[in-house]
Formats: C-alpha cells, structure tokens, sequence
C-alpha cells in the first residue's frame, strides 16, 4: 500500500506533501533480479551499531502488512544474535501518530499478543484506533487494565518513539507500506521483488552480504 492510498483511506488527503524524490541504484544480490531492492544513497543511522538492524515498515490499515505479519514473525524468530529486528509504524501524518501511539503502547505493556487483533479491527470492523477515545473502548473490550494502559499510551516514553518513528519514516523516505530496510542501507518489499518470501530471502542475503563487509 502506497503513501497517497494510505491517506485516502484515512481521509487525510490533506495532509498528503509533494513526494520526495529517491535516488536509488537498480541492484542485484545473489542472483535476485534488478529492482527487487534498494540502495539508498546515504546510510541511516540505526539505533543498534553493534548489530545488523532490520526494520518493518508497517501500518494498521495496510492488508499487506497484515499478510506479511505473520511471515515476518516467523522469519523474526530464528534471527541469529547479531541481527535485531524492529517493527515501525510508519508515519506520513497526524492520524497516523495515533496508531503509531497504539503500537508503542502495546510495546511498553507487553502486550504484543494484541498486535495481530488491531489489523482485524481497523480493516475489517473500520475501528478508528488512531482516536484516543476509540482506544480507550477497545483496552476495555480486551479487558486491559484501562487506567494503566492509557496512562502508558500518553508517557513520555511512548511520545519518543512515536517521535523516532516519524523521523525514520523521514530518513528512509518511505514512500509504500510495507518496506523492509536492512541496517541503513538497502529497501526491498514485495511490490520490489515479487512477493512477501521472496523480499525475506532478499532480506536474508543482504544480511549475509553485510557480514561479509560488502
């Protein structure tokens, strides 16, 4: 799901700014056609020096990204010790804060349990979950502690993620939900190479090119 698609679909046209234009190389690794990802021109400073940071672009009412969810989990799980992997929720406006703001949320209460369900809610029963007022429903219906929840939604804690969140969509210039970004370097997804697999196995080579010091 692209940028403009996104924000049709929360209603926040308006808030759609001129695209940024991106220099990218066509490139190909390990036998992967040209195209299937990026290189971006200047390296992003990731969070994580020590290790090979990989990063999920994602959004709530994207219905690739609740597809590729549970392949990425998967994938996630078997990461060695020298690669880290982290979801951001992409921000290209207000509204988009707020389900930032929820994932975040979900983040400090351990309570990623829940992140699968917030997909169902927003695309199939249309829940407004980037409106405080609406979270607050939804914690109640899932029998969260409300009180707690809340108050951990509006922490300064939460407030710098959702901050970092906005800058690195800025940085990477995302311009399509979801995109997978590999320690600050390259861009893939599955509208680069094909399908959602097939951009994890992309993943995974650059990983390995990586280490090598290419």
């Amino acid at each position: 799901m692209n940028r403009r698609n996104v924000l049709q679909q929360l209603g926040a046209l308006a808030l759609l700014a001129s695209p940024v234009g991106l220099v990218l190389g066509q490139h190909s690794a390990h036998g992967h056609p040209q195209g299937s990802f990026q290189v971006l021109p200047s390296k992003v400073q990731t969070n994580t020096p020590d290790k090979i940071e990989v990063l999920e672009f994602f959004h709530y009412g994207c219905s690739h990204c609740h597809n590729l969810d549970p392949l990425i989990a998967q994938w996630a799980g078997r990461l060695p010790n020298d690669v880290v992997f982290m979801r951001v929720p992409v921000i290209w406006g207000k509204q988009h804060k707020g389900f930032a703001r929820l994932y975040y949320t979900l983040l400090v209460t351990k309570r990623l349990d829940l992140h699968e369900t917030i997909f169902t809610a927003v695309q199939n029963r249309q829940m407004r979950l980037d409106n405080p007022n609406i979270v607050r429903e939804w914690a109640k219906a899932n029998r969260l502690d409300v009180s707690a929840f809340m108050n951990a939604y509006e922490s300064f804690g939460v407030n710098t993620q959702v901050e970092r969140a906005e800058k690195l969509t800025a940085s990477y210039r995302i311009e399509s939900v979801p995109t997978i970004a590999v320690d600050g370097r390259f861009l893939t997804s599955a509208s680069m190479a094909g399908t959602h697999e097939a951009a994890l196995k992309i993943v995974d080579d650059l990983i390995e090119r990586i280490r090598k010091g290419e």
